[in-house]
């Protein structure tokens, strides 16, 4: 007899899924430049190729995973409204999404998150509910409040319509400058990594898909290496996008199956490369933001005479904080 307790988890999404969001969000959301440096090229001997994702609605990726999950609600769904919890890019995505397709948000946020992520999110319409990452779990603090208020939850990452709307920022990249030996992702909770390994499978299957995390926030890559999911509480790395407690029950699997290395760098030489990137590219990321490029530029993924890919992830960053870490960096 099949026991019906407990709802049967989402099914993976696959490479259509990828394709279906990329027809759901055309016109919606900004199709991202792709960007060169010379610079790069003659430092790492790769032929490099930036998706500039920091010029995306909401200043990240996160605005097609939220808009596509968003678009697919029921409409007495979107009449009652959405949960979600963020340290801020998904935060803003969301509340954008639900703006743009009149669903009220709630977002439960931690209360160091940055102040300008926690500015726009409201800014675009979301209530924020702060939480103590030292003593509350987001989670728990997110599920309570959605049972109470009949709200529908979309995490950030482990959700079969976001983890899909996030992989159509490298579906993007391939249509635009062909194959590619090498895919660099940053990784916090393994959504725009999953997704992007199904786009490299729709448009480039012998391409090495990367991920790239903090070696202070490193959980996604020693389960990775494992093959056991591993988690961490609270890591203190400067990149706040992957200060993820652990890969999801959709991301690892995806992660274990699609992802072909996983690598991690330093905070400073996270800086040092955010602090480069724009200085000489001109463009203004955010740390977890330039994860992938660090990588690639400090040496940890070596790919000389290779097209590389390289997801910049968003560019949400507190200027006069930014300040402050480059002073540091003279």
């Amino acid at each position: 007899m099949t026991d019906r307790s407990q709802p049967s988890p989402p099914a993976l999404p696959g490479p259509d899924d990828v394709l279906a969001a990329a027809k759901r969000i055309a016109g919606i959301a900004h199709r991202t430049p792709v960007m060169t440096s010379r610079t790069v090229n003659t430092m790492t001997g790769a032929r490099a190729f930036f998706k500039c994702e920091n010029f995306q609605r909401a200043g990240a990726f996160k605005f097609r995973g939220a808009y596509n999950a968003l678009a697919q609600l029921p409409p007495d769904q979107r009449a009652r409204g959405v949960l979600t919890w963020s340290s801020g890019n998904h935060a803003q995505a969301t509340a954008l999404a639900g703006r743009l397709l009149g669903v009220p948000t709630t977002i439960v946020m931690p209360a160091d998150a940055p102040a300008v992520k926690l500015e726009a999110t409201r800014a675009y319409g979301g209530r924020v509910v702060t939480y103590d990452r030292a003593t509350e779990v987001r989670e728990d603090v997110g599920a309570r409040l959605a049972e109470a208020e009949g709200l529908a939850m979309v995490p950030p990452y482990d959700h079969p319509a976001v983890i899909a709307g996030q992989g159509t920022a490298a579906l993007e990249l391939f249509d635009e400058v062909g194959s590619l030996d090498v895919l660099l992702v940053c990784c916090g909770g393994g959504g725009l990594l999953s997704g992007s390994a199904l786009a490299a499978r729709a448009r480039c299957p012998s391409c090495r898909v990367i991920g790239v995390e903090p070696a202070l926030a490193d959980d996604a890559t020693r389960s990775f290496r494992t093959r056991t999911l591993q988690t961490t509480h609270n890591p203190p790395t400067i990149a706040d996008g992957a200060r993820t407690p652990s890969l999801g029950t959709l991301t690892f699997p995806l992660v274990l199956a699609h992802v072909a290395d996983m690598v991690t760098v330093s905070d400073e030489a996270l800086l040092r490369n955010m602090f480069f990137i724009w200085e000489r590219m001109k463009m203004v990321v955010e740390p977890t933001g330039a994860l992938a490029a660090a990588a690639l530029l400090d040496g940890v993924v070596h790919a000389e005479g290779q097209r590389v890919g390289v997801i910049v992830s968003g560019g949400n960053v507190d200027l006069r904080q930014a300040a402050a870490w480059f002073a540091a960096l003279a």
